[in-house]
């Protein structure tokens, strides 16, 4: 039996009850008219001000500031003026200033691919036959050229840490489609290089209350902690001890209203219940077809873990996920797409972990009618500039005032370019 019962009585009750029959009635009438939120789940769904497409948000972050000049932004003029100085080049621009050289050409070749003639680097051979889907953004500047700042900048708006992410944002005024799994999820290198620089605090949720921050998916082992219930605990005894520690901790809640983090830590408690049961079977890739899992890139040493990551976010889109983040590379230098030294090198192994395993996201989500409704994101920190840095091999350093960015799905029109 509910503990709430043995605490009050029948006239008790009754006062409770809405503050009175009078406040019951009211209610009623409030809720016909629309005129009330009568869920106490800070993540349930919401409407929006104006109908939109997009009901959820896979952002694939490009982590360690991704060369525009060598993917999708190609640049003629650099073949020209190959090994060039620039006349007034500010070499405090990027992070190495005594390192800077001349001009520097792609070492990629590029071509023109789908019906748009998008111009495309040879490293991603299958993200280029969906050209047609993507919309590019060629004008994207940020206030920072080192990655903590820039990654903060990002992922909230603004160049420090405290401000809510935008997957907070999203999560907050939309609510989520599912009761069973995380409204926002975050997945990170599973290859041991590490987390991105500034850690949790890109996805963390400002002032918003806590209940809105991602939730981090380990890449080994469960993917968050007490994913299983105890063997010596049946599901009805850890039900009972769930609805005590709840009617307690609302009772607290209730002589403490403003408490925030309280009313997040209750709903992280039914969550986690609830996620025992469906959280295994959505990240369960066993049941799916073989074909779709070679479409992917599962089949490839090179890109399986990648490609794992982008199945599974479909799976929990599919389930009601608002919005899910997969960072691409660790930490910074040569564990990220941070090709301060052998450009070539590390973004050529970089695109073979991500390139069939995007592509065949965009592919899958579009052969299930999901891709209209799912908002697919390609972004990092920043570009990298259009000289060299000199070194063993040539790379080259952070740019923060400009880099391409490219949306498809959602509502996005595809086969177009901006800046």
């Amino acid at each position: 039996m509910n503990p709430i019962f043995h605490s009050i009585n029948r006239r008790q009750f009754l006062a409770r009850a809405g503050m009175g029959f009078g406040a019951l009635g009211l209610t009623s009438i409030l809720q016909e008219e629309g005129l009330l939120n009568a869920s106490t789940n800070p993540l349930a769904p919401t409407k929006p001000h104006f109908g939109g497409k997009a009901k959820s948000v896979i952002w694939i972050f490009v982590n360690g500031g991704p060369s525009h000049v060598d993917t999708w932004d190609y640049k003629p003029e650099l073949e020209k003026r190959d090994g060039q100085s620039i006349e007034g080049f500010d070499r405090f621009t990027g992070f190495f200033a005594n390192a800077v050289g001349g001009l520097m050409k792609s070492p990629f070749q590029f071509t023109q691919r789908g019906q748009c003639g998008k111009y495309v680097s040879e490293i991603f051979p299958n993200l280029g036959q969906h050209v047609d889907k993507m919309a590019f953004i060629h004008s994207g500047h940020t206030e920072s050229n080192n990655h903590s700042p820039a990654l903060f900048m990002m992922n909230c708006g603004l160049p420090r840490m405290g401000f809510p992410c935008a997957g907070s944002w999203v999560t907050y005024g939309l609510g989520s489609s599912s009761r069973d799994l995380p409204a926002f999820i975050v997945m990170s290198d599973p290859l041991g290089r590490g987390l991105p620089k500034g850690h949790a605090a890109n996805w963390g949720a400002g002032f918003l209350p806590s209940v809105y921050q991602g939730t981090h998916f380990r890449p080994k082992g469960d993917p968050i902690d007490n994913l299983h219930r105890p063997r010596e605990q049946d599901g009805s005894r850890q039900r009972r001890q769930l609805d005590l520690l709840s009617f307690l901790n609302s009772e607290d809640f209730k002589r403490r209203p403003y408490e925030e983090e309280l009313a997040a830590r209750i709903e992280s408690f039914e969550l986690a219940y609830r996620m025992q049961s469906a959280a295994p079977e959505a990240l369960d890739l066993s049941g799916e077809p073989e074909p779709l899992k070679k479409l992917y890139g599962l089949d490839s040493k090179k890109s399986s873990h990648f490609a794992a990551q982008c199945m599974m976010a479909r799976r929990l889109v599919e389930r009601g996920t608002r919005f899910i983040q997969i960072y691409s590379g660790g930490m910074a230098n040569q564990r990220s797409w941070d090709g301060h030294n052998d450009i070539k090198g590390n973004h050529s192994g970089f695109a073979q972990e991500t390139d069939q395993p995007i592509a065949g996201l965009l592919a899958d989500l579009e052969q299930r009618g999901m891709l209209d409704e799912t908002l697919v994101v390609w972004a990092g920190e920043f570009g990298r500039l259009p000289v060299a840095q000199k070194g063993s091999k040539p790379g080259r350093d952070h740019n923060p005032h400009c880099f391409t960015a490219w949306m498809a799905g959602g509502g996005i029109k595809g086969g177009v370019s901006y800046g």
